[in-house]
């Protein structure tokens, strides 16, 4: 018996993945885009014929210190009662999960509001809301790491009802500009090219915007670990979302992810993991100012490009029978060899 390698078995179902794919009654890469995420995804559950097993969306809802200094065009109060409208199947995200067949959980990773106990909404608060980044971090150490189990908690439960593909969404006035300190951190980028309207403020209020966050980031170490980085800059919702993208990594699940507050959460994990990349599919392009550079700084390629930044997940219920079709296309099209077609010369 030969030894197991698995740098030749890798390169092994490569090849096979894409020979299946070359193979099928079409022109040579005729199916575009498509044909990167069949292979991606047959990749991932190491097969040539995947599949999508239990789909879900997780919205995790927090609220932020830093909110009532005028940062968002909505009050704080607008994080609960967003949570309460998921619950009642009201929202983009309901419409959305019903349409194309995927399951939704919310998350209370930290509103500020006393949710009745016999709500459907999985209680995972660390506290209410996170702490005024203007003057303090956003969140203690231990808070941090409660915060990154209560996201892990969460995922392996799914991954134990045999879900193999999962997207993160989030919900919590002024989210965007923990969003945009922390990529400012992260990558180094002036904190001006990391700001954007959020939920659509006017010019004045995007010049106040940049005004709070440039004394933010002033106010912290220019050298700080990702993990520091979220701490101090992070929301519980975006901390608890980095702890679940790590347990659907562990558990090799398929990551769906959203517009700029979900791939913010995948470039702290992908800094400190590189190969986090191989499992995330990138749902959108958000209208968020900043989303597209981000990808670009990955050298990531979203599905979508419709000028959402609603949020929720929104972007991966759009995006999932697109990555269906993927899996369908690899195991239900025919080859040029089975059909009878002839192929080019």
């Amino acid at each position: 018996m030969f030894p197991f390698n698995i740098t030749t078995f890798t390169s092994m179902l490569s090849s096979e993945l894409q020979h299946k794919i070359d193979f099928k009654t079409k022109p040579l890469g005729a199916l575009g885009h498509l044909e990167h995420l069949a292979h991606k995804i047959g990749m991932v559950q190491k097969t040539t014929s995947p599949q999508l097993l239990n789909p879900h969306m997780v919205v995790f809802a927090a609220d932020h210190g830093i909110a009532t200094a005028g940062v968002s065009a909505y009050p704080q109060e607008v994080t609960y009662q967003m949570v309460m409208n998921f619950l009642g199947g009201g929202a983009a995200i309901n419409v959305f999960c019903r349409q194309n067949g995927i399951k939704i959980k919310v998350v209370d990773a930290g509103v500020n509001f006393d949710f009745p106990p016999d709500l459907n909404l999985i209680h995972k608060k660390v506290r209410k809301s996170s702490r005024n980044i203007l003057e303090e971090p956003a969140m203690t150490s231990e808070e941090y790491y409660q915060a990154l189990k209560n996201g892990k908690s969460v995922v392996s439960e799914i991954a134990g009802k045999g879900c193999n593909i999962i997207g993160f969404g989030e919900m919590g006035i002024g989210n965007t500009s923990a969003s945009s300190l922390m990529m400012s951190k992260l990558f180094d980028i002036p904190i001006t090219n990391c700001i954007g309207r959020g939920t659509g403020l006017n010019d004045h209020q995007l010049q106040n915007k940049i005004g709070i966050l440039t004394q933010a980031i002033d106010k912290y170490p220019s050298e700080m670990t990702e993990d520091e980085i979220a701490q101090t800059f992070g929301g519980l919702e975006i901390v608890q979302i980095i702890g679940a993208i790590e347990e659907a990594y562990h558990h090799n699940m398929l990551i769906m992810v959203d517009g700029f507050i979900a791939t913010v959460a995948v470039a702290t994990v992908w800094k400190k993991n590189p190969e986090i990349l191989n499992n995330c599919i990138f749902c959108h392009v958000s209208n968020e100012n900043a989303h597209p550079q981000l990808l670009g700084l990955m050298r990531e390629q979203a599905i979508l490009n419709l000028n959402l930044r609603l949020g929720e997940g929104t972007g991966c219920a759009l995006a999932y029978p697109i990555i269906q079709s993927a899996v369908n296309f690899l195991n239900e099209m025919s080859s040029f060899e089975g059909a009878q077609v002839s192929n080019k010369d």
